[in-house]
């Protein structure tokens, strides 16, 4: 039997390397891809793939939140995912939310057949630089990250804010009103103890949950 894979990633030159480089090994099947993190939450949902692959940083939903949300009901799915950043934070935000593998982009292309094989395996795969973070443990993250205080509502707000949506905008997509929104957005605010959104999204690119680019 192929092995089922789910390929998210918001830049398509990547996920379109990701998806060849895959599609080359006999016994990989990519069943779908998705551009942004709620796309990729939908798409694992109605393919339900033995592994997804995501980006860490996406639009709408970063990767590790939607892998939360794909593993409280796919928990079978082993999800390995891509990232720019080798911090501490960011690897262990990761892990704690169940990835099963955290690659680094930059040698991703060479890494990630085997990575999947791995998780496949039932281990665990790590690139090395982040497996160094890891054997130092957890003491580099003895500092909570703040965005541990949001609820799983909260979250989602947050990022999209930081990524540039209004309050319309965001209702629509999460079928809340406007006022409900800004109230979320209000209380969420005063739990990262930020004032305004070029403070939020800020903090979101410190955390990985958006980008520059």
């Amino acid at each position: 039997m192929r092995t089922t894979v789910l390929v998210a990633d918001d830049h398509a030159i990547v996920r379109d390397g990701l998806v060849s480089h895959l599609s080359m090994q006999p016994d990989f099947e990519i069943v779908g891809t998705a551009s942004n993190g709620r796309e990729a939450v939908a798409q694992a949902l109605a393919l339900e793939p033995r592994v997804a692959i995501f980006d860490i940083s996406m639009p709408e939903l970063s990767g590790v939140d939607a892998a939360r949300q794909i593993l409280a009901k796919l928990p079978e799915t082993s999800i390995v995912v891509l990232s720019m950043h080798a911090t501490a934070e960011h690897v262990f935000q990761a892990l704690e939310a169940g990835v099963r593998g955290y690659l680094l982009k930059e040698c991703a292309g060479g890494e990630i057949i085997e990575a999947v094989r791995q998780v496949l395996d039932g281990r665990r795969y790590l690139s090395p630089k982040v497996a160094e973070i890891v054997a130092e443990g957890v003491g580099s993250r003895s500092a909570p990250s703040p965005i541990d205080s949001l609820s799983k509502r909260e979250r989602e707000i947050f990022k999209l804010v930081a990524d540039g949506y209004s309050s319309a905008e965001i209702g629509k997509m999460l079928y809340l009103s406007s006022k409900t929104v800004d109230s979320y957005r209000s209380r969420m605010m005063q739990k990262l103890r930020v004032s305004d959104v070029t403070g939020l999204v800020k903090l979101a690119i410190q955390h990985g949950l958006t980008s520059l680019y």
